[in-house]
């Protein structure tokens, strides 16, 4: 199968630390290399805006909704191609811990081999997250 529709899929991690650490850590773009390998080992900010040269789909530039009490971590990620891809992402509170939540998107004429790969790509930036900013 090959569907092309606007299929999500929510990938999540619970981390035991609170709404507000996760989210302090995750929303600060200078930290996503130590994370977010999905989007490259580097980052700066040039002109105002996150750069990752480094990434596997070449240059991009990364840009986040405003920073906010309410956990949402959205980004955009415009690819070298022009085209801009929006990132809906949550740090919902549990508690003493949280729960960070990433609704991945299908892409239009993506593969399922494609979409995969990038589950796999977000579950494994979720558990360096998990293992960065958590305890134990």
């Amino acid at each position: 199968m090959n569907s092309t529709g606007r299929e999500s899929r929510h990938l999540s991690v619970r981390i035991d630390r609170t709404a507000d650490d996760v989210y302090a850590y995750a929303s600060d773009p200078a930290n996503l290399p130590a994370w977010a390998h999905g989007l490259g080992c580097s980052i700066e900010e040039i002109d105002g805006q996150w750069v990752a040269d480094s990434s596997p789909m070449g240059r991009v530039v990364v840009t986040f909704g405003p920073r906010n009490e309410l956990g949402v971590l959205d980004h955009d990620v415009t690819l070298p191609s022009g085209e801009t891809v929006y990132n809906p992402v949550r740090v919902i509170a549990d508690g003493s811990a949280s729960e960070v939540v990433f609704t991945l998107r299908r892409q239009p004429e993506m593969s399922d081999a494609d979409f995969e790969r990038d589950a796999d790509t977000v579950a494994a930036d979720l558990a360096r997250l998990k293992k960065l900013v958590g305890r134990g």
